[in-house]
């Protein structure tokens, strides 16, 4: 199985000592294969090690993926996609190199805008035919 560091781009790198992985037993299809193999993985990873971030770049990481961290603070990623451990340990790391990556893009800041004079018109005039549409109902009763 792949062992090493997770390289997430030419800087950033998850070390191996940040890595912690198990081996459990899958859920699904798979006959005879789910009750006796230990194929899904479940793997941790602690972010405070992830090497070659920024120094506003781990906050950044943290609360982009809060939802997947563990109590302790770690990264917990699985994966079950495959009947063949090592398999899945590859796709765990390529998740992890996945997250990471989107984590450190920049959303741009949005920029207030004001309405033009036309999107004005447009909603002035549906206003009114809302209103001349309620009213003729109202004629009809």
């Amino acid at each position: 199985m792949a062992a090493g560091p997770i390289v997430v781009s030419d800087r950033v790198s998850v070390p191996e000592s940040a890595i912690e992985w198990k081996a459990v037993r899958s859920s699904g299809p798979g006959g005879q294969n789910v009750n006796k193999l230990s194929t899904k993985i479940q793997m941790w990873i602690d972010l405070n090690q992830v090497q070659g971030l920024a120094p506003d770049e781990p906050a950044r990481v943290s609360d982009f993926l809060k939802s997947r961290l563990d109590a302790v603070g770690r990264l917990l990623v699985s994966c079950q996609e495959t009947r063949d451990q090592a398999q899945n340990v590859e796709l765990c790391r390529a998740k992890v190199a996945e997250l990471i990556r989107a984590a450190l893009v920049r959303q741009k800041t949005r920029k207030r805008t004001r309405p033009t004079r036309a999107s004005k018109q447009r909603r002035v005039e549906e206003k009114r035919r809302r209103s001349e549409r309620l009213q003729n109902r109202r004629a009809e009763d």
